[in-house]
């Protein structure tokens, strides 16, 4: 089975961010769980040791010369009043000079005699309380003693409280720590990765129409500046090949024009049978598939001179000259305007010439007798409407492609008629859609932006 993979890296980066939030704060929170319990007992030790001193301090000579435990009142009321905590005092020879309680002193002076390192025990049989102590050997008066001193567990009950109180605090302010860590660490990635992102909307826009956009390596991580760089070296090389590409297909039409015509000229002045107006037909169709190249040629290279032009004049332009083939093929074209001018910002040239590949193409799409209809509306669109067999669902997404014929057709074109309307459009800030004609058959539709729909938008944002 695939192991399935994060593909985007910002979430790559947060999951191993948090991860490392996650592992550094259990670490940390240990740490100081760890540390924190650590010092409690350094302190009780230490405290215990203190004791021993004091009790070390209080060993003296009675009158007889014999070692004794003379504790100061305070002291002698402290040990006398608790049951927390309980030492026991033996000499050199592990005599018990005193003890508090009895019982303990008892289970001393079964133990061997203590060293200079303080040695630890936990007693668990004196009453019903457990005792945490230490024994340690000292120096006194009478010389080395050996002490043992002990605390109840639990006796401590403020550091106790306090330890509770830290591991509580520890335990929601770790978790709320991570999370704002987290929120900032993942906030620095995204804005890292910001340049990245802009780069990424860049390359999503270049096109065989877009090749000479480049993209930028500004604030880009030093990582990232060499994969920016071979980008746009291939994008330079893709450049160059398209210009060859465009170059080679004008000149290669360009060049065979002259030559078809001379051909064209030829087969009309000469008398033949039915093998010759093939032969017409089929220059005919060499004619039309070089003029469509070149202007394919001309849409991808050469820069269209856009002035405000009403459709209404272009399309009635365009329908007076294709009136003449038109009957020539057995139908008939009509022309629907509208009262007052319709202006877009167009090259009527390039516009006139997708309207009237619209219309032959319409006109190759309808039975004999058949009309085409071209209307222009006052919403900036023409619309080019036929009686054929119509546009299945299936091929409106693709007819529009350069070279595609649907399957079974029967027309002589090349595929490049929808082609040059659609880049047309392209170059206008338009489109082209096709639809179901409501009386049957196919409605084209050239959609413009309107400079009057335009001005009045720029008058009501500004007011």
């Amino acid at each position: 089975m695939k192991r399935f993979r994060v593909q985007s890296l910002q979430v790559r980066l947060a999951v191993r961010l948090a991860t490392l939030y996650i592992i550094a704060t259990v670490i940390a929170t240990g740490a100081l769980i760890y540390g924190a319990y650590d010092t409690a007992s350094s302190l009780n030790d230490r405290e215990l040791s203190g004791r021993a001193e004091d009790l070390a301090r209080a060993v003296s000579r009675d009158g007889a010369g014999q070692a004794r435990l003379a504790l100061p009142a305070r002291l002698a009321s402290a040990y006398a009043d608790s049951t927390d905590d309980i030492f026991a005092v033996r000499d050199a020879g592990g005599r018990l000079l005193a003890a508090s309680p009895v019982e303990f002193g008892a289970q001393v002076s079964k133990w061997p005699l203590a060293k200079d390192d303080p040695s630890y025990f936990h007693l668990t049989d004196l009453g019903t309380r457990e005792y945490y102590g230490l024994s340690v050997e000292l120096t006194s008066a009478v010389g080395p003693v050996s002490i043992s001193v002990a605390r109840a567990a639990g006796a401590n009950v403020l550091v106790s409280s306090l330890l509770r109180e830290f591991v509580l605090d520890v335990a929601w302010a770790s978790p709320l720590l991570m999370l704002a860590t987290l929120a900032i660490g993942v906030f620095v990635v995204r804005s890292g990765l910001k340049p990245v992102r802009d780069i990424s909307r860049i390359a999503a826009g270049i096109g065989p129409d877009t090749t000479a956009v480049r993209l930028t390596s500004d604030d880009l991580p030093a990582e990232i500046k060499p994969l920016v760089d071979a980008i746009n070296h291939a994008l330079d090389r893709l450049e160059r090949g398209f210009v060859v590409q465009r170059q080679f297909t004008a000149n290669a039409a360009h060049e065979l024009r002259t030559p078809l015509a001379i051909v064209t000229a030829a087969l009309e002045a000469m008398q033949g049978n039915g093998e010759l107006t093939k032969l017409r037909a089929d220059v005919g169709r060499m004619n039309r598939l070089v003029d469509q190249l070149l202007r394919v040629a001309r849409l991808d290279s050469v820069a269209l001179d856009f002035d405000a032009v009403d459709l209404n004049e272009v399309a009635s332009s365009a329908v007076a000259t294709m009136a003449p083939w038109t009957i020539a093929q057995g139908r008939t074209v009509a022309f629907l305007g509208t009262e007052a001018p319709v202006r877009v910002k167009a090259s009527s040239v390039a516009v006139a010439d997708a309207i009237r590949n619209l219309i032959e193409n319409a006109v190759l799409h309808s039975p004999l007798g058949g009309e085409v209809t071209v209307t222009v509306q006052p919403d900036a669109r023409v619309s080019i409407a036929d009686r054929g067999c119509g546009v299945p669902l299936g091929d409106r997404d693709r007819i529009f492609d350069r070279f595609w014929r649907g399957k079974g057709s029967k027309t002589a074109g090349a595929g490049l008629g929808l082609a040059i309307v659609k880049e047309t459009m392209k170059a206008h800030g338009g489109g082209v859609t096709v639809s179901d004609n409501p009386g049957g058959g196919a409605l084209f539709t050239l959609a413009f932006t309107s400079t009057d729909t335009a001005a009045q938008a720029n008058i009501s944002s500004a007011g």
